[in-house]
């Protein structure tokens, strides 16, 4: 028999939830079935899948030994020295200033050393953060972008904010502004890009139409401000209207406008032959609205700008 005690970040979460993330090595079928069975409890009483967790609920559980085991390590992150810009950071939510060439999480090819890793080591090493002391949650990004865009990513320190921050971006409650160098002069000042778009997996790459081909096309919208054009290069301000996978590579490749440095939706032999290896975008700003009073009101009106991107120093 095993018991565990519920934890500010575990509450509020189902109790299959936190039973899939806190031991790996359990099948959900036997998960239902000892829940089912009582074999697993909450302050002694029988409990459902759905049983909302409270902080200090203790968690008995009357399952075999071997469910207990180690699961896959996590902790790489332990063995890092965090590089790390920080633009802002408080007892909930850090935002950190990505470089291009470092990939938001692990994948296929790359399993550590990802932003995720090196905040985790930040806060490892200040004390704010011990995977031994936590039972489901580790601090956890909001936002992603390409593993070759730089700029600015939001990550929480608790449970709370995580589902905060995750509910603003949804509402569209954290404006996000986007700087690129593209090739080619605009005829028009500002502008709209709409479409529908469809990532292939597969390829990692997304094909885009004028109308709604099927179900699997999701709506894309991009608006855009020229601010400075030297001669070669304009370079445009965004904003996201939806957020879909390339979006902004994309449609301002098939307007006639590719990302200096773009070699997936454009040919970048030139560019490449000129030193740019990646597409010239930053997740430049973020504004937050939250009217709401709670966790993250003291943010409502904040803005936070990154480092100067590398490419600014193509224009005036």
């Amino acid at each position: 028999m095993k018991t565990l005690t519920v934890n500010k970040n575990d509450s509020g979460q189902r109790l299959d939830k936190f039973l899939t993330k806190k031991f790996k090595n359990l099948p959900l079928s036997l998960m239902n079935k000892y829940i089912r069975k009582k074999d697993i409890k909450i302050n002694g009483k029988r409990a459902e899948n759905s049983t909302l967790l409270c902080e200090g609920d203790v968690i008995s559980l009357y399952i075999p030994e071997e469910f207990f085991g180690a699961t896959p390590k996590t902790d790489s992150f332990l063995n890092l020295t965090p590089k790390l810009k920080v633009v802002y950071e408080d007892e909930n939510i850090l935002i950190a200033d990505k470089p291009a060439g470092l990939i938001c999480h692990s994948d296929e090819k790359e399993t550590h050393n990802t932003l995720i890793d090196n905040i985790k080591a930040y806060l490892y090493k200040k004390g704010e953060y011990d995977p031994d002391k936590e039972n489901s949650f580790a601090p956890s990004l909001c936002n992603r972008i390409d593993r070759n865009t730089c700029g600015l990513v939001i990550a929480a320190k608790n449970a709370e904010a995580l589902r905060i921050v995750n509910l603003l971006i949804k509402e569209k409650k954290i404006k996000k502004t986007y700087l690129a160098a593209v090739h080619g002069k605009f005829f028009e000042k500002s502008g709209v890009y709409h479409s529908y778009m469809k990532k292939d997996s597969a390829l990692n790459k997304v094909s885009s139409k004028a109308n709604k081909a099927d179900a699997s096309f999701k709506e894309a919208i991009t608006e855009y401000k020229v601010i400075d054009y030297n001669g070669e290069l304009s370079l445009v301000e965004i904003n996201l209207i939806t957020g879909r996978t390339h979006q902004i590579r994309v449609h301002f490749s098939e307007n006639g406008h590719p990302l200096l440095g773009d070699g997936k939706y454009s040919v970048n032999k030139s560019d490449r032959e000129k030193g740019y290896k990646f597409q010239a975008l930053c997740a430049h700003k973020l504004k937050f609205s939250v009217e709401e009073k709670g966790l993250l009101s003291y943010l409502n009106g904040k803005t936070f700008v990154s480092e100067k991107p590398e490419f600014l120093k193509l224009f005036k």
